[in-house]
């Protein structure tokens, strides 16, 4: 049986719609199991009749929570997709500025022809079934997302640190190279992609679910970090985690 899907892009670059188009070897077998019957970045047609919605991008416009909740109701199966649809993303750190300050900053003397509201995930309007992360999001894990679907089963999606990925990899910690990183609690998945390529991770696919934030924030400031730059790094992509938990 052909399972029926619809990738739907809010406020976002739409990178993370993007990369479902490039799972390469395993593009053929997914199509021959999953028909896309509405997605921008890939068909003309359209049609409101799917068992499974992707959803991409942060939530920041009124109308947007109408078409959300839409969407919500005609699909079986919602997944949220990428930094900004599970986190707010990079989208929420205009939370931290002036009401209207953003607008004005972007738009210039035309930012009263533009509306916005608060920055929010998707969860907080609609029932989220399952969650890709990062940004953009891993296009194995994509993979592992539609196969479990289609067979029924739960995703695979892990629930420990990025540093278990570079335990893995072998990789020498970033802290002992004299960077910062984020990926003392930061959910993997990624592979451990920016500390295999020396560079700290940023913390893009969002909290562990039990994050040592403590003991990061000690590592941080041993490191030489002011209490600014760490929680500007916390900000950066998991800026509505720590409001709703009035961390960090």
């Amino acid at each position: 049986m052909t399972v029926r899907a619809g990738v739907f892009a809010f406020t976002s670059c739409e990178g993370c719609s993007l990369i479902t188009l490039e799972v390469e070897d395993r593009l053929l077998e997914i199509l021959g199991r999953v028909e896309f019957v509405n997605f921008r970045e890939a068909i003309d047609d359209k049609s409101d009749d799917y068992d499974i919605a992707f959803i991409d991008g942060a939530i920041t416009r009124e109308h947007e929570v109408g078409e959300l909740m839409k969407i919500r109701e005609r699909a079986a199966i919602l997944v949220a997709m990428g930094a900004c649809a599970v986190q707010g993303g990079l989208y929420f750190l205009k939370e931290y500025h002036e009401p209207g300050e953003t607008l004005a900053y972007v738009y210039g003397d035309k930012a009263g022809q533009f509306d916005t509201m608060p920055v929010r995930p998707v969860s907080q309007y609609v029932k989220v079934d399952h969650s890709l992360y990062g940004c953009p999001i891993d296009k194995r894990e994509f993979v592992e997302v539609v196969t479990a679907l289609l067979s029924g089963r739960r995703p695979n999606i892990p629930d420990y640190p990025v540093c278990n990925e570079c335990r893995m990899s072998e990789n020498i910690c970033v802290f002992e190279r004299g960077l910062a990183c984020m990926g003392p609690v930061t959910r993997a998945g990624c592979g451990a992609i920016c500390p295999s390529r020396h560079v700290g991770c940023f913390g893009c696919r969002g909290m562990v679910d039990k994050p040592a934030l403590d003991q990061h924030r000690a590592v941080l400031t041993e490191r030489g970090l002011t209490e600014e730059e760490i929680t500007a790094r916390y900000r950066m992509f998991n800026g509505h985690w720590g409001s709703a938990h009035e961390k960090p």
